[in-house]
This record gives structure tokens, C-alpha cells and sequence, in this order.
């Protein structure tokens, strides 16, 4: 029988989450949510002054912040970001691969240039997958740790041809990695937040960027040993955090 998941959820509190793509949208958000539940911050953007405002935001919950810049885009850049993070001696708990790109949406999708493939997967895989190639032994050694890469439901649409194949391939990688941990303290899985009106989704999106909280979180939170799943945000959304839980544990 499954316990109920308030008795089985992760304790964040005192322990640090490194968010890329922190700076805005949904990246902002799951920040401010990981913080309100007391969970210190490793805030990543292009450029870290335009961190600041959401650093001092969070100081209301008594966390601590550390703020990175780095290019993803940049293999070198994304290594360098990573000694950096090493450097400070802090203990990494969780990640969560929020930050993306979105190249070009286009009716002349056999006129894609090869540069939108390159660029796309450069960002929304090859960078996510050396962060957990980085962080997972270290998170194998320590006995715990919580990955969640943000995973996209396009399908079917060849005007976004780069960035839904970049995002299919984050997926496989992710579910190839979760095989090696399933079963233990580690634990890693995919979170699509559907949808949304931000700066990449557009204006036209059907759900609020807020629609994502609790649900784009889950993977955090949830204790069961289990890697691998793709959780949708939106089907968590108007829930507390317990509930979402509860939820993505029962059904997964």
C-alpha cells in the first residue's frame, strides 16, 4: 500500500538547487518556489548581474544564494561553470535543467539551416547532459540527489523541428541515465511545463507561466526511488506541493 507522500517527500530545507535559466520565466519561478520551502540557490543566467533582483527577492525566506554566469551554448563555458561550482565546496542536492532555447518557428521547415540543428542541441541537450554527467557521480557518491531536465510535449511539428528533436534527445539521455540509479537515492526525471505564455513561449500560449509550480518541481520532491518518469506540469497545477506528490507517486 502506498504511504501517503507527506511521509515520504524530500526535505529540501538547508540543502542547495542549482537552476539554469534562473534569470527569467519559468526558471524564475521554480527558484522562488525552491526557495520558499527553504532550499539555498544556485542561480545560473548569460550573465549574472540580472540575477540580483530575484537574489535580494529570496532573501525574505533566509536562503542563501550563489550566482553563475555562463554561455550555454559554450561547451567550454559550461565546464568552466562547473569548476567554478566545484570550487565553492558546496554539496549540489539538486538540479534542475530549466534553462532552453527556442531557435526559429518556421513554415519552410525543409529550409532549416543545419546552424538551427547545431544550436539547439548545443543548449537543450549537450549542456543539460554534461550537467548531469557532472553532477550524478558525485550525487552517486555522496547517496543522494535529485535531477529534473525540463522536457518539452511538442510533437508532430516540423516548424519547430530543432528545438522538439533537441528536447527528444534529452529525453532519451535522461531515461538511458535513470537505468544506472533506478532504485536508489538518486533519482532523476523529466518535467514538461507545457505550454506557456513566457519570453520563449509566446504570448498566445494557453497556460500562465505560474500554471508550472508545483508540478515542474515534483521530481525534487519526490522519495520513492524511482527514475525516468515524465511528469507534465500542468496536470499538478492548483496543488500544494504534498498533493503533487501524492499524485505523481500514485500514478507513476
Amino acid at each position: 500500500m502506498l504511504r501517503k507522500a507527506v511521509n515520504r517527500m524530500t526535505d529540501v530545507k538547508g540543502k542547495w538547487a542549482f537552476i539554469t535559466g534562473a534569470s527569467r520565466g519559468i526558471g524564475y519561478l521554480t527558484a522562488l518556489f525552491m526557495a520558499s520551502k527553504g532550499c539555498n540557490l544556485i542561480l545560473h543566467a548569460r550573465k549574472k548581474e540580472i540575477l540580483e533582483r530575484l537574489s535580494k527577492k529570496v532573501e525574505i525566506f533566509g536562503v542563501r544564494t550563489y550566482l553563475i554566469e555562463a554561455e550555454l551554448s559554450d561547451p567550454d563555458a559550461v565546464e568552466a561553470m562547473l569548476a567554478e561550482i566545484d570550487d565553492t565546496g558546496l554539496q549540489v542536492d539538486f538540479v534542475l535543467n530549466n534553462a532552453g532555447i527556442q531557435v526559429a518557428h518556421s513554415t519552410e521547415w525543409f529550409e532549416t539551416p543545419s546552424e538551427d540543428y547545431d544550436l539547439s542541441f548545443r543548449v537543450n541537450t549537450i549542456a543539460p547532459i554534461m550537467i548531469c554527467y557532472h553532477f550524478m557521480p558525485k550525487m552517486i557518491k555522496h547517496g543522494f540527489g535529485r535531477i529534473v531536465n525540463t522536457s518539452s510535449g511538442i510533437s508532430k511539428e516540423p516548424q519547430q523541428g530543432p528545438y522538439s528533436a533537441s528536447k527528444a534527445a534529452l529525453d532519451k539521455a535522461t531515461k538511458d541515465l535513470a537505468t544506472i540509479v533506478e532504485g536508489t537515492e538518486v533519482m532523476i526525471n523529466l518535467a514538461d511545463p507545457g505550454w506557456c505564455r513566457t519570453d520563449m513561449g509566446g504570448s498566445n500560449a494557453p497556460n500562465s507561466p505560474e500554471s508550472v509550480i508545483p508540478g515542474i518541481c515534483a521530481g525534487v520532491f519526490l522519495d520513492d526511488r524511482k527514475s525516468g518518469r515524465w511528469l507534465s506540469a500542468q496536470d499538478y497545477c492548483g496543488l500544494t506541493i504534498e498533493e503533487a506528490v501524492e499524485k505523481a507517486m500514485r500514478l507513476t
